[in-house]
């Protein structure tokens, strides 16, 4: 045998773990309602958010419930919410005039960036002695990790809130419907 003998507590978190991770997964693509999707997908992160307590990544777990399962996910629920789950909407329809090529404009300009950026820059891929000094175990990990968030990583954060940002302005516009105007209201 291989390794050291594991405790059976430490395997019953791994398999709970696991099974609320795949449950969850599988849960999120089979669904058809997107409501529970999403709280299939808050089962999947509050299954991560186990698998890093027992790593002893605690600050980890607290972050991923509270940014991924408490922030990100109600988000998505007040999208879905907010673009109605039980409408039917008319694709040929197209409110925003010119939105396609636009849009179709914006996915190059992104696409030809990020390939710019990728052969001219060096990015820390994040791994482990390559991006930097080791985390030191205690008190001092956070403020390490808060200076590699706020130094190293700063543009790849920001840039995942301008997505953010711009994925809930989408979904208003998305949302936005066209009042259908009758012949009294034309006429006064």
């Amino acid at each position: 045998m291989i390794g050291a003998a594991y405790a059976v507590p430490s395997i019953l978190v791994f398999a709970t773990a696991a099974l609320l991770i795949l449950v969850g997964a599988l849960g999120v693509i089979s669904v058809a309602n997107p409501v529970h999707a999403a709280l299939c997908l808050i089962m999947t992160l509050f299954g991560v958010a186990v698998a890093f307590v027992a790593q002893q990544a605690d600050f980890l777990a607290a972050v991923q419930i509270i940014v991924y399962a408490g922030a990100i996910v109600v988000l998505f629920l007040f999208v879905i919410m907010f673009l109605g789950v039980d409408r039917n909407m008319n694709v040929s329809v197209e409110p925003l005039l010119g939105q396609r090529a636009f849009a179709g404009a914006g996915v190059l300009i992104t696409v030809a960036g990020l390939i710019t950026l990728m052969a001219t820059s060096h990015w820390v891929t994040g791994a482990t002695s390559v991006s930097g000094a080791a985390l030191a175990t205690g008190s001092g990990n956070v403020k390490q990790l808060g200076t590699a968030v706020f130094t190293t990583y700063l543009f790849a954060f920001e840039a995942t809130a301008a997505l953010l940002i711009i994925a809930v302005v989408g979904a208003v516009l998305l949302a936005r419907r066209e009042r259908a105007t009758t012949p009294e209201e034309v006429t006064s």
